[in-house]
């Protein structure tokens, strides 16, 4: 009990003195996480409304390839996106390996299918009557699928939410490819593991504790958005 007492002091001890590496970091994990659940968001909700709507030859092999890839490891994504920026890689050239923007790819990979997927499964439970209504207006394939948005709103804010959750909370993807430098290319979750390597686990548990309160506070928001859209 007394090392489970230590560790609760150290990880208060280490929360209150919130200073500038630690505003570094937390800055650096809203940016990166945040950027990659925007470029997720709208890059998979469209596939997602296509999915949805759609009738098309594929259209079944698609979904499963978009459900399979809510689930893929965070390392192997990672993985795959070292061996493009790598020097030899097709994409060496941007010498983009090692930096914040490469941790915002790897997770924008992981946020795209989760987007997708919840926004296709959103569409997929339209009503009929909002079906027919929608195909009575006579729009363009555009025009439908900005409708069917509106009607699932929330569905997407739900996708958003969680987009978010997935990356804010991933570790081998922006190890890998980042490399978890200190003051350049180190979040929340690399911090850890780099504390916990050390065995400073009470510094651990704080900067876990700072993590969980960060993924609260945007699904907060979300959720009220999503409540408040489903209510009007």
């Amino acid at each position: 009990m007394e090392f489970l007492w230590d560790v609760i002091r150290d990880a208060v001890a280490a929360l209150g003195d919130f200073g500038p590496e630690l505003r570094e970091v937390l800055w650096l994990t809203i940016v990166v996480s945040g950027l990659a659940t925007v470029i997720g968001v709208v890059t998979g909700v469209p596939v997602g409304l296509g999915l949805g709507l759609g009738r098309f030859r594929g259209r079944k092999v698609a979904l499963t390839i978009v459900n399979a890839g809510m689930g893929i490891p965070p390392v192997l994504a990672g993985l795959v996106l070292l061996v493009v920026l790598w020097d030899d890689g097709p994409l060496g050239g941007l010498d983009a390996l090692f930096t914040p923007g490469a941790m915002v790819a790897a997770q924008a990979l992981l946020a795209f299918p989760i987007a997708a997927g919840v926004t296709a499964a959103a569409v997929a439970n339209l009503g009929f009557d909002a079906r027919e209504h929608i195909a009575a207006l006579g729009l363009s394939r555009t025009g439908t699928a900005a409708v069917s948005a509106r009607e699932v709103w929330p569905g997407i804010v739900g996708a958003t939410a969680a987009a978010f959750g997935r990356v804010v909370s991933e570790v081998g993807a922006v190890l890998i490819v980042g490399g978890n430098i200190r003051g350049e290319t180190r979040v929340l979750t690399t911090a850890i593991v780099e504390e916990a390597r050390q065995a400073r686990f009470g510094a651990a548990v704080g900067l876990g504790v700072l993590l969980l309160v960060l993924a609260l506070v945007v699904s907060t928001v979300l959720t009220a958005t999503q409540l408040r859209r489903a209510d009007g």
